[in-house]
C-alpha cells in the first residue's frame, strides 16, 4: 500500500471513530487518496458522503449539516483556489461557533515557492478565523521489521492528529467550538495500489477513538436581583435559562423564550433598570438602544468563554444565574400588555397593506409551523421579519447563519441542515440570497437529497433591506434603485427548471395551503413582495404602538 493510500485510510477511519457520520467532497486530483477512502467508508455505511462541484457550496452544506446535527462535518477539497473557496463558511463557523473541519489536501511542502502548478501557501491561509491549524507530516514508505505493521509509527501520529482536530472543532477543551483547518500534504502516487488481504494500519480496539477527551465545563455563577426592572436579550447561540423563567424575554427566532415574550418593538416604550443578555443579539437596534444606555445594568451570560458586549456597558458575565428577588408585578402586567399590543398592531397593519410584503410572507411561514419542523431563516429581511410577526411555536428548531449574518451559501445550509432533520424543514429567504447560492441546488444523480425541504422565496426583485436603512430616505432616490435596490428581473421558474427543482409562484393565501403540504423532497414556493412601501408600513407599525 502506497503512503498516500494508507495516511487517507487512517484519517478516514479515526474520523469516523471520532463520531464524524457526514462529510462533504469537492473532486480533485491532490485530494484523491481521501475520495477513495471515503467512498469506501460510504459504501459499507460508516458514513454519509456527499458530492459538490463547487467548494463555496459544499463549505455551506457542510454548515447546514453542522448545525442541525451539532456533529463535526468535514469538508474535503483538493489545493489550490479550492481551499480559498472556503473562506466565507470558516467566517460563518468560526463567529457561529460551529464544528466545521476543513480538510484540504496540498502539495508536499518542499514544492512551495517553486512554480509548481496548482501550489499555493494554503496551510495557515484562514489565519485567526480557526480554533487551530493541523498538518500531518508527508506521508513516507517506512524501513520496518518484517513482523512490525506497516506504518506502524506514523499510524499513531495520523490518528492522534485526528483526534486533536475533533477536540479543536467541538471545543471539549475551551468550550468554544469552531472551524479546523487541517492539511494534508500528499505524494503520488494518487491512487490505491493494494495488494490481496493488505488493510490499513488499525486503530484502537472495539473501534474506539485513538485519544478520548472529555468536555471541559465553564461554570461561572453570576450573582443577579431580579428586584429592579428587568428585561432579558436573548440572542442567538443562547442555552435555555430556566433561571430567568420569570423575566420577559425579547427573544430572536434562533434563541430560546426563557420566561414571558416581550415584542422587541415594545422596548422604546419601557425604562427598563437593568438588562440581562444570554447568547449573542444580532438584530434589533430597539435592543441595541438599551444595551447601550448608560442608566441600565447589563449582565451578560453566555455558554463559552466570550461575551458580547458592542457597547462596553456590561457589568459582570457568567455562565449561569444565581438569583435573588422577584420581579415586581406591575412591571410583569406592563411588558405582556404591551407585548400583547404590538403583535395586534403588526397583524392589523399587515391586514390593511394593500400589497403583499416580506412580512406578509414571514406572517404565512411562522403561523404553518408545526412541532416537529425545522426552520431556516434568511439572514437578511426575512429573520428581521420573522421576529416581528411571531416567535416560534414550541417544538420547532429554528437556525440561521447569524455568526456574521451573510447571506452566503444559504441554500446550501438549508439543503444540509434538511439531510439531517427527519421531520419537515421550511427555508425562508430573500430573492438576492436565493440568486447567491442558485448552485446549492445543484445535487448530483445519487446523491443524498433531502427527504422535505421547502424553499420560500419572498421576491420583491431586489434588496429589501435597504429600503429600512438610512440609504433607503426618499433623498437618496436618485441613486437608490441601481446601487442598493438593485433589481435583477430573474425568471426564478426558469432556473429552478434547469436544476430539475419543482417551482410554483403562488400568492401568500395560496402559500398557507401550499405549507399544509409535505414537499415530498425539495421544492421552491415564490411568493412576488412589494418593496417601495417597506418604510411607510414599517413607519406605521412603530407609529401605533407608540401611540
Amino acid at each position: 500500500m502506497n503512503p498516500s493510500t494508507a495516511q487517507a485510510q487512517v484519517v478516514v477511519d479515526e474520523l469516523v471513530r471520532g463520531g464524524v457520520r457526514d462529510v462533504v467532497l469537492c473532486p480533485g486530483s491532490r485530494n484523491a487518496p481521501l475520495a477513495f477512502a471515503l467512498q469506501a467508508a460510504d459504501a459499507v455505511g460508516r458514513l454519509r458522503l456527499h458530492l459538490r462541484i463547487d467548494e463555496r457550496t459544499a463549505g455551506f452544506l457542510a454548515l447546514g449539516l453542522a448545525i442541525s446535527s451539532r456533529l463535526p462535518v468535514p469538508v474535503v477539497m483538493t489545493s489550490g483556489t479550492a481551499v480559498a473557496n472556503l473562506g466565507p463558511a470558516v467566517l460563518e463557523a468560526n463567529y457561529a461557533r460551529v464544528p466545521l473541519i476543513v480538510l484540504s489536501a496540498n502539495r508536499p511542502y518542499e514544492m512551495l515557492g517553486s512554480g509548481a502548478n496548482q501550489t499555493v501557501e494554503q496551510f495557515g491561509l484562514f489565519g485567526s478565523q480557526v480554533r487551530a491549524n493541523i498538518s500531518l507530516g508527508l506521508a513516507e514508505v517506512e524501513r520496518c521489521p518484517e513482523d512490525a505493521a506497516p506504518y506502524g509509527h506514523q499510524n499513531s501520529q495520523w490518528r492522534s492528529a485526528v483526534c486533536r482536530v475533533l477536540a479543536a472543532a467541538r471545543g471539549t477543551r475551551s468550550g468554544n467550538a469552531g472551524p479546523v483547518h487541517f492539511d494534508i500534504p500528499l505524494r503520488e502516487p494518487l491512487v490505491p495500489d493494494l495488494l490481496p488481504g493488505e488493510s490499513a494500519p488499525a486503530g484502537r480496539a472495539e473501534d474506539s477513538p485513538w485519544t478520548r477527551t472529555e468536555y471541559a465545563t465553564l461554570d461561572v455563577p453570576l450573582d443577579l436581583d431580579l428586584t429592579p426592572d428587568t428585561v432579558v436579550i436573548s440572542g442567538h447561540g443562547a442555552g435555555l435559562r430556566p433561571e430567568l423563567a420569570v423575566l420577559p424575554t425579547v427573544a430572536e427566532p434562533t434563541a430560546p423564550m426563557h420566561g414571558p415574550a416581550l415584542h422587541p418593538l415594545a422596548l422604546p416604550l419601557l425604562r427598563p433598570k437593568q438588562a440581562v443578555i444570554t447568547g449573542r443579539p444580532t438584530l434589533h437596534r430597539q435592543v441595541a438602544k438599551v444595551l447601550s444606555d448608560p442608566e441600565v445594568r447589563v449582565f451578560a451570560l453566555t455558554t463559552g468563554p466570550r461575551w458580547p458586549d458592542v457597547s462596553g456597558n456590561v457589568l459582570g458575565t457568567g455562565t449561569r444565574a444565581i438569583v435573588a428577588g422577584a420581579p415586581r408585578a406591575q412591571w410583569l402586567a406592563h411588558c405582556a400588555d404591551l407585548n400583547d399590543n404590538a403583535h395586534r398592531v403588526v397583524r392589523a397593519e399587515l391586514a390593511r397593506h394593500p400589497k403583499p410584503t416580506g412580512l406578509h410572507v414571514a406572517a404565512v411561514v411562522m403561523d404553518a409551523l408545526r412541532e416537529g419542523d425545522q426552520l431556516l431563516l434568511g439572514a437578511s429581511n426575512p429573520v428581521r421579519d420573522a421576529a416581528l410577526v411571531a416567535h416560534p411555536k414550541r417544538g420547532v428548531k429554528v437556525l440561521s447563519n447569524r455568526g456574521v449574518a451573510g447571506i452566503d451559501g444559504t441554500v446550501s445550509s438549508a439543503v444540509g441542515a434538511a439531510l439531517h432533520h427527519r421531520g419537515r424543514t421550511i427555508a425562508l429567504i430573500g430573492d438576492l440570497t436565493f440568486l447567491h447560492d442558485a448552485s446549492g441546488l445543484l445535487i448530483g444523480p445519487g446523491e443524498p437529497r433531502p427527504a422535505d425541504l421547502t424553499i420560500v422565496v419572498a421576491n420583491d426583485d431586489g434588496g429589501g433591506i435597504f429600503e429600512l436603512l438610512e440609504q433607503g430616505d426618499p433623498q437618496y432616490a436618485g441613486v437608490f434603485e441601481r446601487v442598493f435596490g438593485t433589481p435583477h428581473g430573474m425568471d426564478l421558474a426558469a432556473m429552478c427548471a434547469a436544476y430539475r427543482i419543482p417551482h410554483r409562484q403562488l400568492d401568500p393565501q395560496q402559500l398557507a395551503v401550499a405549507l399544509t403540504e409535505h414537499a415530498h423532497g425539495m421544492r421552491v414556493l415564490e411568493v412576488a413582495t412589494e418593496r417601495s412601501s417597506l418604510r411607510e408600513l414599517h413607519a406605521a407599525v412603530r407609529a401605533r404602538i407608540a401611540d
